[in-house]
């Protein structure tokens, strides 16, 4: 008759041991676990001088990715490893190219496809001028493929900030052919459709009254999603912004808050595969030279949960 409450004392200490190996692995990188407000994450190790932004992890979140621009250098991917207790130090990933641009990593989250975009040339059989979305598969050996360019429809037009569902549906920055950047949005792509086409979100998420709108997080079950934009009503700069989608629903746009945003720039969120923490840039973003910038981390569910209720 014991046994029942047994397994159940064997599964909550495993469960615990999970979680705390995840602090653990994040606290190698940063000394203090944030809570009620943004920290610097990986200060002087992935937050330095230089302009970072973009981080991703894999599922078991010992393996990381994140965009870093030094001054009068091309954006370019870095990568660190967790082995025996200890990450590696930042080292350009393995598809790194001086052929431009390498940005704004994302792995998927059952941790077999890395996306990322970049600017070098094509194949002779696609589009051979401007950025372009590539991907790496897992191979069975543990490490990466050889990256390949998205094709169409994704090759046709602008696309920017990949990031995937568990469905598998691709969710990105993206406009209408001809359209300046500033009339960018937020579309999505049905894997189950085979990604034969692109679609953009409603007014709900692409709110009219926003000069920019880019980088969506999607949720893995697609619950909600996080991007950032500029409205008259935020807190200066780029905010970040989340939307829930409530039984196939967009619910409109609900700014983060001041624990969050700032009257800096905070853009490029992502949420750790756990759920627990919500990572985002943070820095004065000009589009030049002059930017400046770090990653930032904070607690997230507290704040998914309170707009959560605000909201419904």
């Amino acid at each position: 008759m014991q046994y029942p409450k047994v397994l159940f004392l064997i599964i909550l200490i495993g469960c615990m041991a999970c979680q705390n190996a995840e602090h653990s692995n994040l606290t190698l990188l940063s000394n203090k676990i944030p809570t009620d407000s943004a920290l610097v994450f990986g200060e002087g190790i992935v937050s330095t001088d230089n302009f970072e932004f973009a981080i991703t992890f894999n599922p078991e979140m010992d393996e990381l990715y994140f965009t870093r621009r030094r001054p009068s250098e091309d954006n370019a991917i870095y990568t660190m490893k967790l082995t025996r207790g200890k990450w590696s130090e930042p080292a350009l990933a393995f598809f790194s190219t001086d052929s431009g641009w390498d940005f704004e990593p994302h792995i998927n989250p059952k941790g077999d496809l890395l996306y990322f975009g970049s600017t070098r040339p094509l194949t002779d059989s696609l589009k051979a001028t401007g950025m372009h979305q590539w991907y790496s598969k897992k191979s069975e050996s543990g490490g990466w493929t050889v990256p390949v360019p998205l094709e169409r429809p994704f090759v046709d037009k602008f696309v920017m900030y990949i990031t995937s569902s568990e469905q598998g549906n691709l969710f990105f920055t993206s406009k209408d052919e001809g359209a300046d950047p500033e009339d960018g949005g937020i579309y999505f792509s049905s894997q189950a459709a085979g990604y034969t086409g692109t679609n953009r979100l409603g007014r709900e998420i692409n709110f009219e009254d926003g000069q920019w709108i880019a980088h969506p997080f999607i949720a893995p079950d697609e619950s909600y999603i996080i991007y950032d934009g500029e409205r008259p009503s935020g807190y200066g700069d780029c905010d970040l912004y989340i939307s829930f989608n409530e039984n196939g629903t967009w619910m409109e746009g609900y700014n983060l808050g001041p624990k969050v945003n700032t009257d800096q720039c905070e853009m490029c969120a992502s949420v750790s595969p756990n759920g627990k923490y919500l990572f985002f840039h943070r820095g004065l973003y000009h589009g030049g030279e002059d930017d400046i910038g770090n990653i930032y981390w904070i607690d997230f569910m507290p704040i998914k949960d309170r707009i959560d209720q605000t909201v419904n």
